[in-house]
């Protein structure tokens, strides 16, 4: 069996060395020069560590002391606002707009608190007057529907956008406070996108040259620009989303742009752990991870970074820092072009749960030309990612974790093969650069959960990660097995048995 590791749709059939290659690339760039002065840096906080007042203090610390000579600030919606209106569209589209009006007032009125607790009188009255603003164009865009039903993903973003926009707007005012000289700017004066509302794609050369003509005069005017991540425009001015967590993306984009010294994402834990914590309590930080190690891991599960956050970051060779709000002087996670001199054989243990298995098989696949292509642009057609592929001569297996449009995909695939689903399954992924070169781990891995049925087996392009597939029930038990086995015993020999753990 050839085994293969391909995530996304068929123009990236093409793609599957990118990390390989933007790695060489990175090396390689010479072009748009740096911009004047010191290299900015780009300090991303999500939703948690702006959630309340105590929070925002934290953070306007934060900038104070470890934003470097030039800092630009990236900020996520305060925890549960983005979810309070993406729920307010579901309602106000069942024709029940009171009580997605409802729904949203009391996130608007946390931002009001917040601004009476940190701003003076007239600051605060001045935010409260831009809250009520927002609150107006909420409440018209979602009065629209009920009826405007072809253009419901519009409005969607529309609505979503007002999240980052009021906490930019909140936190500019909040560093203001602070003595620090600022400027909240409107993500969407620097983010171009395509018009897929809900997942939109940046336009990098629009990106760029709008993010440095924005923010560049605010740099060199000594003032620090704060906007909100997650939302961008496409060309023609309409308010787009770059998908759930998009705020480590933007991070990214402004920081590839500004060409900066690093990107800087803080969160609510020290970095990215061995395992996910929820799991597994005794998952400890990962003091440094190479960009293909850190993207095989936000891909994989790893909640503390966008999938998507590396590619720009590397392309630029900028160093990403993932570090704790709440404990600013942890050490944290840096992911570097630069490999351990030793690395680790195994870095972290990711997985992630709720995926489908699709296995087709056809007679057809037998030196026919296209049919890889003819399959994967079903996939193409309704915007599903595909996780995980392998491929024999006569049968392809693949992973999905969107299966909104999976009955509609099944009835395009089934003239192309016999189809079999198998839902709630787990994907495990073992990541480490020392996979690359250290002979025998696949044999320990599958011997440390040789009990477990394991259904799909997958070493990417990167040679980074081993990934396989096993029923969803089990993920844990496998997880907890693998990390005591690489990271809580003696180090064993490599071709050394390891007897399941209980």
């Amino acid at each position: 069996m050839r085994a293969a590791e391909f995530r996304g749709t068929p123009d990236d059939l093409l793609e599957i060395d990118t990390l390989s290659e933007l790695t060489q690339a990175s090396a390689r760039r010479t072009d748009s020069p740096d911009p004047a002065g010191p290299a900015p840096t780009v300090l991303k906080f999500g939703g948690t560590s702006v959630a309340d007042a105590g929070a925002f203090e934290r953070v306007a610390t934060i900038v104070r002391m470890h934003g470097g000579p030039r800092p630009v600030v990236v900020v996520s919606a305060l925890a549960g606002m983005t979810d309070a209106l993406l729920a307010s569209v579901t309602t106000a589209a069942q024709a029940d707009v009171g009580r997605a009006r409802q729904s949203v007032e009391g996130q608007l009125d946390r931002h009001r608190e917040v601004a009476r607790r940190l701003l003076a009188r007239e600051e605060a009255a001045s935010f409260d007057a831009t809250v009520a603003r927002a609150r107006r164009e909420i409440v018209e865009l979602l009065e629209r529907l009920p009826t405007e039903w072809e253009a419901q993903a519009a409005l969607r973003d529309e609505v979503a956008s007002h999240g980052e926009r009021l906490a930019a707007s909140l936190l500019a005012a909040t560093l203001a406070a602070a003595g620090l000289p600022t400027r909240a700017v409107d993500a969407r004066r620097c983010i171009v996108t395509d018009e897929a509302h809900g997942q939109a794609t940046p336009l990098a050369p629009d990106t760029e040259r709008r993010t440095r003509a924005e923010l560049l005069p605010l740099l060199d005017g000594g003032l620090v620009p704060v906007l909100g991540g997650y939302i961008a425009a496409a060309r023609r001015g309409r308010t787009t989303t770059l998908g759930r967590g998009g705020s480590d993306y933007t991070a990214a984009l402004v920081g590839a742009a500004l060409r900066a010294g690093e990107i800087q994402i803080w969160t609510d834990v020290s970095g990215v752990l061995t395992a996910d914590p929820r799991v597994v309590p005794r998952a400890r930080p990962i003091p440094r991870l190479s960009y293909a190690e850190a993207a095989e891991l936000a891909y994989f599960g790893a909640r503390v970074l966008h999938p998507k956050t590396i590619q720009p970051a590397m392309e630029q060779r900028i160093p990403v820092r993932i570090c704790n709000s709440r404990a600013p002087e942890d050490r944290g996670t840096v992911v570097t072009a630069e490999p351990d001199v030793q690395p680790e054989t195994v870095k972290a243990i990711a997985h992630k749960t709720g995926v489908t298995v699709l296995q087709i098989t056809s007679t057809g696949m037998l030196g026919a030309y296209g049919f890889l292509r003819a399959l994967f642009e079903v996939f193409d057609r309704y915007r599903t990612v595909v996780d995980v592929v392998t491929t024999s001569e006569v049968s392809v297996s693949l992973t999905l974790e969107d299966v909104r449009s999976l009955p509609q995909i099944l009835g395009e695939l089934r003239p192309l093969g016999d189809v079999s689903v198998e839902p709630e399954r787990a994907i495990v992924c073992v990541v480490g650069e020392g996979l690359r070169t250290t002979p025998g781990i696949a044999a320990r891995i599958f011997t440390t959960v040789r009990d477990i049925n394991v259904s799909l087996i997958s070493q990417g392009a990167s040679r980074v990660n081993l990934t396989f597939v096993i029923a969803e029930d089990r993920v844990r038990d496998a997880v907890r097995r693998l990390h005591e086995a690489f990271f809580e015993r003696e180090p064993a020999p490599v071709g050394a048995a390891v007897e399941p753990g209980g």
